[in-house]
């Protein structure tokens, strides 16, 4: 005798439902940009970049002067963490979604090769084409990370290029206030677009 199949339940309409659901919010917020980019924290980076520009250019050794803008990195970097806080917080944009998270992984690396290029090129003492790679790498970072984000991002990456480019060719004191234009000028510029256009 044949055994009895026990017939197959249809997925209750419940589950359906919520899998549906969770199918839609996940292609949503693959396809969405990532707004919360801080404005006003663009503009304070921008100020404290020209303050480092300023102390940095009257700094004796090289050393003091990568101090100065390493400095600053740091000082950006909680700038830009609190204002990228206070604004996906505003605006109930979670940090972790899948934007934010595309954002982060593309500037991430361009910005480590930066830092190890640092110590190299540091340590060979060839400090004068340190501007214009910084200001390549993160332009590269942001025109990649941009690309998650609000439109005008990447044309501000694509500026930092620019700038990167032609700081590798100038003596290091023109090398130096190009880095006050591309940290400085160009943060405050288009953090205040950010701001207007994108709110904060």
């Amino acid at each position: 005798m044949a055994p009895v199949l026990e017939p197959i339940q249809p997925a209750a309409l419940h589950d359906r439902a919520m899998d549906n659901i969770r199918f839609i919010r996940e292609t949503m917020e693959r396809a969405s940009a990532f707004t919360a980019v801080p404005g006003w924290g663009q503009v304070a980076v921008g100020v404290t970049a020209f303050v480092a520009a300023y102390l940095a250019v009257h700094e004796a050794t090289a050393r003091r002067w990568l101090f100065v803008w390493l400095a600053e990195a740091v000082i950006a970097c909680l700038i830009a963490g609190w204002t990228l806080d206070r604004k996906a917080r505003a605006t109930d944009t979670p940090l972790l979604s899948g934007p934010a998270r595309k954002v982060a992984f593309s500037l991430s690396p361009p910005l480590i090769v930066g830092a190890l290029l640092t110590a190299v090129l540091f340590k060979a003492r060839v400090t004068s084409v340190i501007p214009g790679v910084w200001l390549l790498l993160y332009g590269t970072g942001v025109v990649t990370g941009g690309m998650f984000s609000v439109s005008v991002v990447p044309l501000m990456g694509i500026c930092f290029m620019v700038l990167g480019a032609i700081a590798l060719f100038v003596s290091p004191p023109w090398a130096n206030w190009l880095l006050a234009a591309g940290f400085g000028g160009l943060h405050i510029i288009f953090g205040i677009i950010i701001a207007r256009k994108y709110g904060g």
